[in-house]
């Protein structure tokens, strides 16, 4: 009915295409409010842009950290350049000069030249800090007013009663309204985690019923400098640790006591600041860090021009693991106080603060609420933020307990710290308790063990019961006992073991064992869904403009033509259960009828027995990937396919074509595969890279619990067809 994302802002009597956000007060943790709503637009649109009118720094040649974090973390098609107007001396020019027009004109040029080239732009403004701030309310207001852009406006509740928090809301909020700006959203962030739901009770009767209105608590790990940050702002020399500079700092304290009553005030995270001639207490320190006995050190700051003498030095450089130590040159007092007075700032390359941002919006702020206030363009197909978007809204629906055997690997752990604290999952882990306690410290993770359980499977109450139905089950095998009991100290017997008793929905494996090690026994008890003869796998291959599924690119070297219908037919259906309508593309050398040979045949049957099992399915084979994928090729080698030029789901004939075109894809092109995922199995076990990131694990573990789901669904459906 409606063309363009224009005519559905008319059509709904929105403004088009924008946000503004805006505070009243420096440090008010806009940022999070930023990233958040970012990361969620792109989840709707194909294009986000960014624009901060005005930013803080005093020369266009400085980078503006948040502008910088928010364009290189998305990747959002804006140049910096063209991400601002005019610095901070620049505008306060302009308004000394009662030259307010010429500042609104280039504001609105600038923010116009990005409208046309994206679906959504967000919009921030200043950040209240220097000289000048008193006119930045007035500004900012006139600004969103002159771009036609509703208002998501923040205020901090840092150091402030119930009532100035209530005040100063209800004033900035009247402050817009006044100012004929509509106001979507209040987020009152940075307030005590007692003084949350007394603010939002209290703030709530005096908004309108249609606001979003979200209370965020303080959060330490937000807040907190890095060692990054603590050694830019005491300008001073690092003598080690260079690696581990993105530690955080959520306490400091002064080392200028004897050593044991030194250690009785060591907390997580700590800074510790004392002279550098202070052997004994840097020794200490160091030994602290190293004990599972004391919190984790973040650091050590050496004072008074001071650094430690030869043994010492010589002692530090044969640890293997060493935090940041910086010296400088001023003096114990002076050095804390400049550490206290640091505002720590959301930088590009801290990853794990982007995320805390991300999370903490995700989990404080009623999104749908804010969405159903917005025009969001809603694009044909599947882009990869709508697409990972859609994966953690379906996993939490319906939470599903996912078994992860590999407790002893890092990367393991930092997703499933990242999973648990999201709600997305319920794990358990393999592995020795204390072993896994210990590595969540070590890495500096904070993890939700509500969420999280940790199995050793040798001392658990399990491992006879799992051994005695081994047995059973490869009684024609003529398994002994015995061999059984060794086989469920294997973290991968007793993982798959887990859930084919139903004690998990999924198991997730394969960071540090190979594919076979954990598909064997999978396919030796779990078996095969009825009907299914072959395990294949598929990747969600997320493009940098789409979504398309490549299968199999992971387990069968050289299927014949009916495994390969078959997986074309696994593939189709799991490319539908997650919301990618399935174009199938059977890929050879040749397209159509042009070319000939055995391969060229096998795929060419392939095509055939898809068509006659399953007609509902759009198909076309063989076909070559830029005539599959590429609509100019596509038309001009099959005219009349339904499928050249758009296939979203691509089979590759074999393993070796697969495997290899994928990572060429994934390489070359940046974009992120997530999987691979096996189909055909009667519940969801998957397969890790033991080449994996952290971010492989977190996705991978959400497509098993979406698995799982689609499973549950599938039992139900037949149940009641039964009845």
């Amino acid at each position: 009915m409606f063309k363009d994302f224009r005519q559905i802002c008319r059509h709904r009597n929105f403004m088009t295409k924008s946000v503004f956000i805006a505070s009243a007060e420096p440090f008010s943790g806009k940022s999070i409010v930023a990233l958040g709503l970012i990361n969620l637009l792109l989840a709707k649109a194909k294009k986000v842009g960014y624009f901060k009118p005005v930013i803080n720094t005093t020369d266009t040649l400085e980078k503006d950290v948040h502008i910088h974090t928010i364009l290189k973390h998305f990747d959002l098609p804006v140049s910096y350049e063209n991400a601002f107007a005019f610095s901070r001396a620049e505008a306060m020019q302009l308004l000394e000069t009662e030259n307010r027009g010429a500042l609104i004109d280039k504001i609105i040029s600038r923010y116009k030249s990005l409208e046309d080239q994206n679906d959504f732009t967000l919009i921030e403004g200043s950040d209240f800090l220097g000289e000048g701030s008193a006119f930045e309310m007035g500004i900012n207001a006139t600004i969103a007013k002159n771009l036609n852009a509703p208002a998501i406006i923040v205020s901090s509740g840092k150091d402030k009663s119930i009532a100035q928090i209530i005040n100063s809301a209800v004033s900035l909020y009247n402050s817009f309204v006044n100012h004929d700006i509509k106001v979507l959203g209040l987020v009152m962030n940075k307030v005590e985690a007692d003084q949350c739901d007394d603010v939002y009770q209290l703030l709530k009767p005096q908004l309108p019923d249609n606001l979003m209105l979200s209370v965020i608590p303080a959060y330490k790990d937000l807040n907190s400098p890095t060692m990054q940050e603590i050694l830019d702002a005491v300008e001073g020399k690092l003598l080690f640790g260079k690696s581990s500079l993105s530690n955080q700092v959520d306490n400091f304290i002064t080392g200028a006591m004897q050593v044991p009553s030194f250690l009785k005030h060591l907390k997580p995270n700590v800074l510790i600041v004392t002279p550098g001639d202070r052997g004994d207490i840097i020794v200490a320190s160091l030994q602290a860090n190293l004990s599972a006995s004391y919190p984790r050190v973040a650091g050590i700051v050496l004072t008074a021009n001071v650094e430690p003498e030869e043994p010492i030095t010589k002692l530090i450089e044969g640890l293997d693991t060493v935090v940041p130590i910086i010296a400088v040159s001023t003096g114990t007092f002076e050095t804390i106080n400049r550490i206290g007075n640091i505002q720590s700032r959301i930088a590009p390359d801290n990853k794990k603060k982007i995320q805390l941002a991300i999370d903490t919006f995700n989990k404080h702020v009623d999104t749908e609420k804010l969405l159903d206030s917005m025009v969001t363009y809603q694009p044909d197909g599947m882009t990869p933020y709508m697409f990972l978007h859609q994966l953690g809204k379906r996993a939490k629906s319906s939470v599903k307990h996912i078994v992860l055997p590999e407790g002893n690997d890092d990367r393991i752990l930092k997703a499933a710290a990242r999973l648990a604290e999201q709600g997305m999952v319920r794990l358990t882990l393999l592995g020795d308790e204390a072993a896994v306690s210990s590595s969540f410290k070590r890495l500096g993770l904070t993890a939700n063990m509500d969420a999280i359980s940790v199995i050793d499977p040798i001392q658990s109450s399990w491992y006879e019961e799992f051994a005695e139905t081994l047995c059973a089950l490869r009684k024609s095998k003529n398994m002994a006992l015995d061999t059984a009991r060794d086989l469920m100290t294997d973290v991968s017997y007793f993982g798959t073991m887990m859930v084919y008793k139903g004690l998990a929905d999924g198991m997730v494996s394969g960071a540090n064992h190979t594919t076979q090690h954990t598909i064997r026994p999978a396919l030796q008890f779990v078996k095969t869904k009825p009907g299914t003869s072959i395990v294949s796998s598929v990747f969600f291959m997320c493009l940098p403009d789409r979504v398309c599924v490549f299968g199999d690119c992971a387990v069968n070297p050289n299927p014949n033509a009916e495994e390969l219908a078959e997986i074309a037919i696994n593939s189709a259906d799991s490319s539908r259960n997650f919301g990618i309508e399935p174009l199938v593309a059977m890929l050879s050398y040749s397209s159509g009828s042009s070319g000939e040979g055995e391969q060229v045949e096998k795929v060419r049957k392939a095509t055939a027995i898809v068509k006659q099992k399953r007609p509902d399915l759009k198909i076309e084979g063989p076909i070559q990937y830029d005539a599959a994928v590429d609509l100019s090729v596509g038309r001009q080698k099959l005219p009349d396919s339904l499928v050249a030029g758009r296939a979203s789901v691509l089979i590759f004939p074999d393993l070796n074509t697969g495997n290899n075109t994928y990572k060429a894809v994934q390489r070359e092109t940046g974009a992120l595969a997530v999987g691979p995922m096996l189909q055909g199995l009667n519940k969801p076990v998957n397969d890790l890279s033991r080449g994996c990131t952290v971010e492989d694990i977190y996705n991978t573990v959400i497509i098993t619990a979406i698995q799982a789901q689609e499973l549950d669904a599938s039992n139900h459906q037949a149940q009641t067809f039964s009845l």
